[in-house]
């Protein structure tokens, strides 16, 4: 099995050993075991999109980006032990 060697933050290095389920378990095992979205937005598909159509939003559009910033948290931490 191939390896690849990483650099790392302190404060991401002191997270993923905070995100192990015992002490023997391997930083590799740690991060398969993270989950991201397959789907997200990219700067390119939305500038796409406004080339498209035009950065004009109807009025449904923009209630939703409304309702999505007044309800918006922080982003789950995947890495959080609990």
């Amino acid at each position: 099995m191939s390896s690849k060697t990483i650099s790392l933050r302190e404060e991401a290095y002191e997270r993923l050993r905070a995100a192990r389920r015992y002490p023997g378990e391997s930083f590799s095992a740690v991060v398969l075991r993270a989950s991201w979205p397959e789907t997200t937005t990219t700067g390119r598909a939305f500038l796409n999109l406004c080339r498209e159509r035009g950065a004009v939003f109807d009025a449904a559009e923009l209630d939703r980006v409304d309702a999505l910033k007044r309800d918006d948290a922080p982003a789950i931490d995947k890495w959080k032990t609990r």
